[in-house]
This record gives C-alpha cells, structure tokens and sequence, in this order.
C-alpha cells in the first residue's frame, strides 16, 4: 500500500487494531502498525504521540458531542433529561463505525492496567466538560456534579456491556436501558 493512498489515519487505527489483536498491546511496535498500515513512522507520528493514542483517539470529540447535546437541549429539560440528551449524542458518535472497533480497543484497554488509568483520565475529563456544560445551562451545585458522574458512570456501563456483547448490538438501546435503570433505583 503506498504512503499517499487517502486516509492514512484511518488505516494506522486499523492495522493497529489488527496487531494488538494478533501480537498483543505490549508486543506491538509503533515501526510495525507503520508498516502494516503502508506508512511510514514518520507519518505514524502525525497522527498520533504513541501508539496508546491510537486506542484513545475519538475522545475529545465525544466529549464535544455530547457538551454540544447538552448545550443544545430545550431550556425546560430536566438535569437527567440533559443527561439522556448526551447520552443519545454519544450513542451517535459509535453509529458510524464497525462495531467490532470500539468492542476490539474495549478488550485491550480492559487487559492493560496502563491503558485503564489512561481511560479513566479521559472519563473524569468527560465528567468535568459535563459538569461545566451542567453548570452553564443553570444547574446548580451539587447536582450539576452529580448528574455528570452519574452520566459517565451510565456510559462506562453501558458501554462495557455493550462492548461484550452481553446488552445487544444496538448501543443506543443500551445507554437508554442503563438511564432507565438508573432512573427506577433514584425513586
């Protein structure tokens, strides 16, 4: 594959996808997912700091996403109407890809202790962009708080069953069953 074929991004996210399947994270070199992907590091480098960043690359635009929801939403909804709205937003963002991505890069950051403190971080970040979305829309304290938490609580559930296959394939119906759930335990 040459170097100038479109979508090199794309295709670096895939071979190393593919590579942390075949040869594990640990084992799996930057030089490689270059060359199964038809670049080189150099480009490898354009796109992504390491080869973690690869597992974590659609967070930031998640986390904008789902603020846009919220931001978004009529001004008479609810703190957990807010939150169903973000939720909706974020079920769109794994809309477009092949569900085997996200369930594969799910199995890696699951087996790698490096990896989960490194998805935590991008949680507690998402947590505090809805909190501060929260806080803008007139949702005092504590509950601006606690309706974030609760929301990134409900995705990171929802989205691990989702991911082993345990709720469906539809990850939209799976962050909507996880809030109604959450809502039938607050009463």
């Amino acid at each position: 594959m040459s170097r100038w074929e479109p979508d090199a991004r794309g295709r670096l996210a895939q071979a190393a996808m593919e590579l942390y399947r075949e040869r594990g994270y640990e084992q799996t070199t930057v030089a490689q997912i270059a060359e199964r992907a038809g670049v080189t590091e150099r480009t490898f480098f354009r796109h992504f700091a390491d080869k973690r960043e690869v597992l974590f690359d659609g967070g930031q635009a998640l986390q904008e996403h789902m603020v846009a929801a919220v931001e978004a939403a009529p001004p008479s909804e609810s703190p957990l109407d807010l939150l169903a709205a973000a939720l909706d937003a974020a079920a769109g963002q794994f809309a477009e890809m092949p569900p085997e991505f996200p369930r594969r890069r799910q199995e890696v950051v699951a087996a790698h202790p490096a990896l989960q403190e490194r998805e935590l971080i991008k949680l507690a970040r998402l947590s505090a962009a809805l909190r501060e979305a929260l806080r803008h829309r007139g949702v005092a304290e504590p509950a601006a708080g606690l309706t974030a938490e609760t929301g990134v609580a409900v995705f990171r559930v929802a989205f691990e069953r989702w991911a082993a296959g345990e709720a469906g394939p539809d990850l939209a119906v799976v962050l909507r069953d996880s809030l109604a759930e959450l809502r039938a335990l607050s009463r």
